[in-house]
């Protein structure tokens, strides 16, 4: 029994599993190693109402709020966490641009966004930095009805497949901090945009690279929130794409036990089955626990959201802790099966997919410091 599903999410989940199995786990291997993004299957994705279905109906959405999203993220997560990126930056830009964007240009990327149709990236992160917004450098001025952007953004999620960006640049001095950074809506068809692709450990389908700049004009009309406030305004969102971080990486776990379980019950060692010798069967029943407790976090934070209240900390739990904890599942997983697991297949290739989580969208680091304001406050803890 889970608290937090009614029938309705239930029948959601099973009908997203179903689909995940069936069109996603398939390719999975695939597109690790050809890194290249199924735009037919993410249309698909769409067509199915699979994508930010927490957005209002007025933007291509379903209203069924943050906990559904996450329930379909999971399912899609199993079967390939690289392509569940599809579904975490479609939520976290679908918020973004829902309630900062104006309305003209929100309806007109949501429906494309919703539809599968469109790809949208967030360029935060420079060779400087990333969370520390002080440090931030690309440059955004206004001339007439235009922003002109220079600079780079680097380590973006789906930087050279992605049709727009949302991007942080300084529209203030650099002494304004993170006061000083806007948030701006960029196609990336622009003249002077360029970008390039990493040759990442994992998340290969999806990929990471860079953005480059170079006399940029974007329309006024595509600042998100106001000018000089994007920083603070806009990364309020990120609470809801930590706790569907969370959930992404623990199905990869959660999947990777499953096989687990099944492999060590059937494997005989010394006439017994693995399962039967504490050194094996002991870990992965320490892990499953953990594993549960880790997702429950990850659906009452969701659940938090949906109802309005405050759930800072729980989503910087979800980020620090389920990354770490579905690398150490997976890994023991791997352990498990010998040799089998260590080949090239599902299990590695899984190990390095979650450990990208725990160096992109916020590092444990950061989201322990959230916590500790959280609880002890900013004053006490501070930057």
């Amino acid at each position: 029994m889970n608290p937090y599903f009614d029938e309705d999410l239930a029948a959601l989940g099973e009908h997203a599993r179903r689909f995940a199995q069936g069109r996603v786990a398939p390719g999975f291997i695939e597109r690790d190693t050809t890194r290249v993004l199924d735009r037919n299957l993410m249309r698909e994705m769409g067509e199915m109402g699979f994508i930010a279905p927490e957005l209002p109906e007025q933007y291509g959405g379903q209203g069924l709020g943050c906990l559904a999203a996450g329930v379909i993220h999971e399912e899609i997560a199993r079967a390939d966490l690289s392509l569940s990126y599809i579904n975490l930056l479609a939520s976290l830009n679908g918020q973004i641009l829902a309630k900062h964007a104006a309305p003209a240009i929100a309806r007109a990327w949501l429906e494309r966004l919703t539809q599968g149709r469109a790809l949208l990236a967030i360029a935060l992160t420079e060779p400087r930095g990333g969370s520390d917004a002080a440090n931030l450098r690309l440059k955004m001025e206004r001339v007439g009805d235009h922003y002109v952007l220079n600079g780079e953004k680097t380590s973006i999620s789906a930087a050279d497949q992605a049709d727009a960006a949302v991007v942080f640049a300084r529209s203030g001095s650099v002494e304004d901090g993170a006061r000083g950074v806007s948030a701006i809506l960029v196609p990336m068809d622009l003249p002077g945009v360029t970008r390039n692709r990493f040759d990442c450990h994992g998340q290969r389908a999806i990929g990471r690279g860079s953005i480059f700049f170079e006399n940029v004009r974007v329309p006024v009309d595509h600042l998100l929130g106001e000018e000089g406030k994007g920083f603070v305004q806009v990364m309020q969102g990120f609470d809801f794409s930590r706790a569907l971080i969370g959930l992404q990486v623990l199905a990869v776990a959660n999947v990777s036990l499953e096989e687990t379980w099944e492999y060590v019950a059937q494997r005989e060692a010394f006439g017994k089955p693995l399962a039967a010798f504490q050194g094996v069967s002991h870990p992965l029943a320490e892990y499953a626990t953990q594993v549960e407790a880790a997702r429950l976090l990850c659906l009452q934070t969701l659940w938090l959201k949906d109802r309005g209240l405050p759930h800072t900390a729980e989503a910087a739990m979800c980020k620090w802790w389920g990354p770490k904890l579905a690398y150490d599942v997976v890994h023991q997983c791997l352990l498990s099966f010998g040799h089998g697991g260590y080949d090239r297949g599902p299990l590695e290739q899984r190990l390095r997919d979650v450990l990208g989580f725990q160096i992109g969208d916020g590092t444990a680091q950061i989201m322990k410091t959230i916590i500790a304001r959280s609880n002890a406050g900013r004053d006490a803890v501070p930057a």
